[in-house]
């Protein structure tokens, strides 16, 4: 994959900043300067207990005019940063409902202490107390991990029962799926997905060829065993290296009597619920789980996960009508990352990569491995914002950018021809061939993560985050700059 750059006239001016706030660039054979703001003045120490003030009543603003039922979804290949904006906005909702994938997700939150949460299928509004979670018919729910994960936070003090309901209509997801998962990767060689392992395909697969289980067969039991030894069957009969017996069905039933002991009390008839909450006026934040370019319709086909994690998911995998959706947040990075394999146009390579690596911490939250990372690519965050109509951006890790001499913003693709394209392709060979023209921002070396208040980022960076703002159309409220729940900008 090639690549050109572009030099947009505010950055170019900035890129070689002199003492007296005057910058050189280079336009074609001569040198040419150009006046730019100096840099903003150090906030005194009086004006920066006010901008707690300021930042709190924005804050306030900001969240209590979303709609009554808002999302927030993923623009990218994942691991943007969704969990956290959902924490930061869950106390102001009553419901926080997850509406596809399953435990496949990886959202890190952090309570009031500073404690990290690694929350996989549980909706990352749990940890506060009037907060309702919900599982929607949508998502896929593998029990035994559904189960360690509310152990894992009761343990660390937050109370989860009478907090979540399980949809009734949601599909089960077996370890049998989770071997299948292994078998198929292995099976591809070298095309391999590089799925997370968590048997979301095949338990998909399962449901779309109508010989899955769902959590209301759990109140069967009495039929129950007959239904799971197909999936066995089936398994068995597709993959040499899939082990069955009928020792092992009895075995995966007595254990599922059990399970469905303990979670009757959560199981839910979730459309109703939501459907009835919407009628009381209850507010509710939907909770999306990967992101747009992993989509199985959007994605980059067949390196995408198996659900609906766009816009489009919210009403399949929650049972709510269309028209009553309101404000979508997208959450973007500041630049660009993904796992696993599939075509990544603005992906850096040695030095560089490893940089945006280690200083964003760029390590699978739920397989552990580590992210490919690149320059943020503005033709697939143009698409994502097109495919669900953001309302915002959620602009996260802006702080991982710190200490850069220049910044690369992928604006446009062309073809080897040299013939620029109008769009994001869904044919893999276009995307694998195309040149990536870039512009080059300047950078900024103050650390950012203290900042609380969208006037006191330095200029490079605004210019930046309204550059971003310029080329999707879409305008950035939020801007994250750490992990924690306090490390957000509301702009």
């Amino acid at each position: 994959m090639s690549l050109s750059t572009l030099s947009h006239p505010a950055a170019a001016a900035a890129a070689a900043a002199t003492g007296s706030g005057k910058f050189l660039f280079p336009a074609g054979p001569a040198v040419q300067s150009v006046r730019f703001p100096k840099a903003r003045a150090p906030v005194p120490a009086a004006v920066s207990s006010a901008t707690a003030a300021v930042h709190a009543d924005s804050a306030e603003d900001r969240v209590s005019s979303l709609s009554q039922v808002s999302g927030v979804l993923g623009s990218q290949w994942g691991d943007e940063g969704k969990g956290k904006l959902v924490d930061v906005l869950a106390p102001r909702f009553d419901i926080v409902a997850r509406c596809q994938g399953g435990a496949n997700a990886g959202h890190t939150i952090y309570n009031t202490e500073g404690k990290k949460f690694a929350l996989h299928l549980v909706p990352s509004g749990i940890l506060h107390e009037g907060t309702l979670c919900v599982v929607g018919n949508g998502a896929v729910i593998h029990v035994p991990g559904f189960f360690g994960e509310i152990d894992g936070l009761e343990s660390n003090g937050v109370r989860c029962d009478g907090r979540i309901l399980v949809s009734d209509r949601a599909h089960l997801l077996f370890d049998l799926h989770q071997v299948v998962d292994g078998l198929r990767e292995a099976e591809l060689e070298n095309s391999f997905i590089g799925t997370t392992k968590r048997g979301i395909g095949p338990c998909y697969s399962s449901k779309v060829t109508r010989n899955g289980l769902r959590v209301c067969d759990l109140r069967h039991m009495d039929t129950f065993g007959d239904k799971l030894d197909v999936l066995f069957k089936d398994a068995a009969s597709r993959f040499q290296g899939f082990q069955y017996s009928k020792s092992m069905l009895k075995e995966e039933v007595e254990r599922y009597k059990k399970f469905a002991d303990r979670l009757e009390p959560f199981i839910a008839d979730t459309v109703h619920v939501l459907n009835e909450s919407i009628q009381q006026k209850k507010k509710i934040l939907v909770e999306g789980g990967q992101a747009t370019m992993l989509d199985i319709d959007f994605g980059t086909y067949p390196f995408v996960t198996s659900s609906s994690p766009s816009a489009g998911g919210i009403c399949t995998g929650l049972g709510i009508a269309p028209r009553v959706i309101g404000d979508l947040i997208g959450v973007v990075k500041a630049y660009t990352s993904r796992v696993g394999s599939g075509p990544f146009p603005t992906e850096l390579f040695g030095e560089e990569g490893d940089r945006l690596r280690k200083a964003g911490m760029e390590f699978g939250t739920t397989t552990g491995r580590p992210r490919r990372c690149g320059w943020l690519d503005i033709v697939a965050l143009k698409y994502c914002c097109q495919i669900n109509g953001f309302s915002s951006l959620n602009l996260t890790k802006l702080d991982v950018l710190s200490g850069l001499s220049e910044i690369k913003v992928g604006v446009s693709y062309s073809q080897p021809d040299g013939q620029k394209l109008q769009s994001f392709p869904g044919d893999l060979d276009t995307l694998e061939q195309v040149q990536v023209n870039y512009e080059v921002l300047p950078g900024w070396q103050s650390d950012i993560s203290s900042v609380r208040s969208y006037n006191e980022l330095p200029q490079a960076a605004c210019l930046y985050v309204e550059r971003i703002e310029e080329l999707v159309g879409v305008p950035v409220h939020y801007i994250g700059v750490g992990p924690g729940r306090d490390a957000l900008i509301y702009k």
